[in-house]
């Protein structure tokens, strides 16, 4: 749900960026995303129906300026891979952005119903807006 929603609001201010998600769990890879995030997304006109699961690579690091961990497992994997203080300073966890140095974790919505993924889904939106806010006022330094 992150990257389309980071996805439609960098296109609604025709911000130009690549914008990706990855994980872990290689049983995933190949997968589209779950049919209740779709749904979710959808209803706000956001198509997550082309992304496919992928699994996370150091290669990541020389293709992105910010990388974003959506939980503390998450956070500790991109970590180990991470090569050197250039790619750590790169990492955070995408709440930061919201609740700077608590280092939250966004809500795992699979294992529960519809409204935890409307509930996740107002969280990342919130959180992709402040982002986005601060790409404009504080553009990466390159």
């Amino acid at each position: 749900m992150a990257e389309g929603i980071l996805r439609e609001k960098l296109k609604e201010r025709r911000i130009p960026a690549e914008v990706d998600s990855c994980g872990f769990e290689s049983f995933h890879v190949g997968d589209p995303p779950d049919s209740r995030a779709q749904e979710v997304t959808r209803k706000r006109r956001i198509d997550l129906s082309s992304h496919r699961a992928r699994l996370f690579t150091t290669q990541d690091f020389d293709r992105f300026d910010y990388i974003f961990a959506m939980d503390s497992s998450h956070f500790n994997n991109i970590m180990k891979l991470a090569r050197n203080d250039s790619d750590r300073s790169k990492v955070d966890f995408m709440l930061n952005v919201l609740h700077p140095g608590q280092n939250l974790g966004v809500q795992d919505p699979w294992y529960h119903g519809m409204k935890a993924f409307e509930q996740v889904y107002w969280q990342l939106d919130e959180a992709c807006e402040r982002f986005v806010e601060t790409l404009i006022t504080e553009p990466p330094h390159k």
